[in-house]
């Protein structure tokens, strides 16, 4: 996998950031700090295969993310416009936000920018109360879905 380390380890303080969701309303990480645990999940490209089994899957899950008080928030360097189509067609519960420009910024700053395809790596970071890394779920390449078990681990340490 292109860049599979991450700039980011567990226990780091997660990079705030400020994105642009579908609607055109921003999104600010540290919003949610001391209210929800958030499950970012950084994706390669909306309305493809693997990336949609994924987010399909998160959606069928919802209500165990809803009951862990966590807030999914799906990111990928798609425009808003593409992700307000795929959200309309598959009618996604959690927020998409675009990463698109400046282009992988946020990726960047968790290290999960694929800078030879030019998207996000297939990473999730799970951020805890206090705005800390509480864990990751990578997948070995960005052809492959994370693992729907890493998931229900990762909601159960919270």
């Amino acid at each position: 996998m292109d860049n599979s380390a991450t700039a980011i380890e567990s226990g780091d303080l997660a990079p705030d950031f400020e994105l642009t969701s579908v609607g055109g309303s921003k999104i600010r990480l540290s919003n949610f700090r001391g209210e929800k645990h958030v499950v970012l999940v950084f994706f390669p490209f909306s309305f493809t295969g693997v990336c949609e089994g994924e987010l399909c899957a998160l959606q069928e899950d919802y209500s165990k993310f809803e009951s862990a008080n966590s807030q999914i928030i799906g990111v990928s360097c798609d425009s808003t416009f593409a992700q307000a189509r795929w959200t309309q067609d598959k009618g996604f519960p959690f927020p998409l936000v675009s990463d698109f420009w400046p282009h992988g910024q946020v990726s960047r700053s968790y290290g999960v920018f694929n800078e030879k395809l030019g998207c996000a790596n297939r990473t999730t970071f799970i951020i805890d109360l206090k705005g800390l890394v509480a864990g990751m779920i990578c997948s070995d390449d960005i052809g492959s879905p994370r693992e729907r078990a890493d998931y229900e681990a990762a909601i159960a340490a919270l």
